[in-house]
């Protein structure tokens, strides 16, 4: 294969640079943002951007550019017609978020059920005195997606003693569920569940999956949890959940509008914990992420069968 041009938009560090052109001779890394991309798109070959980056000016300049790679699993702003209509490679880093999104789910589950969420308020008021507790041993959780961040939230779980539920569009054998419900069966499943997880990609489908409907499915004690994407919830919906008690409380990584509005009502909930789109965040995101682009780079030099190639027209 000749020389290749990759392009990335985001700072890497020495050793990444260094494992990237390490694969082959003759290939360069330029390691730019967007708003200086486009001094650089003509001569890409391979570009690699966080999914959320509007990248179609970019690729509508980019005549050599063969394969585009998101940083993250998520790449709802890398589809657009041109690219769906188009030879070029789609890939995601699906895989790499399940260790830290899963952690900060059950830290956000512990939080309720400890009551920290409570007792931190109770802190900054030196203010003695205890709060309810919870367990969630043998309560059951429910994951809306199980994808790679849904079977480790599974794997969790099932060592903190729950039973794990779970919706998946192929019913296919998964050591750490204890039952598989197909996408129509979601509210079944929202029924059974004392903790929901959403960890679904945000597509067409499941955009404003979540309204009042699905809320008024659940328990009156169960706790819903949004890790996935904002827009998959309908959040006027939720709050009107919050504030009635149709649900007791939430935890939420992701929302509509980011930066989430200061005159959100969820802010000043004592039965919502607020974190600011950070769970996948990790000292070990960018290693991880290089790794797997190196891989599939390898792959691709290689001509042999690439990891997580998106389909283009369903966005996962």
């Amino acid at each position: 294969m000749s020389a290749l041009n990759i392009l990335v938009l985001n700072n890497l560090a020495s050793r990444h640079k260094d494992a990237i052109t390490a694969v082959m001779p003759d290939i360069t890394v330029t390691v730019t943002d967007l708003e200086h991309a486009g001094e650089h798109i003509a001569a890409t070959d391979i570009l690699v951007a966080w999914g959320w980056t509007d990248i179609r000016p970019l690729y509508l300049a980019a005549p050599r550019l063969k394969w585009v790679h998101a940083l993250s699993a998520g790449v709802e702003n890398m589809t657009c017609p041109e690219i769906q209509a188009s030879d070029t490679i789609l890939t995601n880093s699906k895989g790499i978020h399940g260790i830290p999104v899963s952690e900060h789910v059950f830290a956000m589950m512990l939080s309720f059920t400890r009551g920290l969420n409570l007792l931190g308020r109770q802190q900054q008021d030196a203010k003695w005195a205890r709060v309810p507790t919870e367990e969630i041993h043998e309560k059951t959780i429910g994951i809306v997606g199980l994808g790679s961040i849904g079977r480790e939230i599974a794997k969790k779980a099932k060592g903190m003693g729950m039973e794990v539920v779970a919706t998946k569009q192929e019913m296919t054998t998964e050591i750490f569920v204890d039952k598989l419900y197909k996408p129509e069966q979601l509210h079944e499943m929202l029924a059974a569940s004392d903790f929901i997880v959403v960890a679904l990609p945000l597509t067409d489908k499941t955009a404003g999956l979540f309204t009042l409907e699905e809320f008024r499915a659940m328990k009156p004690t169960a706790y819903f949890f949004n890790i996935a994407r904002g827009a998959i919830v309908r959040e006027s919906d939720l709050a009107i959940a919050l504030q009635l008690g149709v649900i007791k409380g939430a935890g939420l990584d992701v929302f509509e509008n980011e930066p989430l509005p200061a005159d959100s009502p969820l802010w000043a909930m004592d039965n919502v914990i607020v974190t600011p789109h950070m769970a996948a965040i990790s000292p070990a995101y960018l290693d991880r992420a290089v790794k797997l682009f190196v891989d599939n780079l390898t792959r691709y030099i290689q001509s042999r069968e690439m990891f997580n190639i998106v389909d283009k027209v369903r966005g996962y």
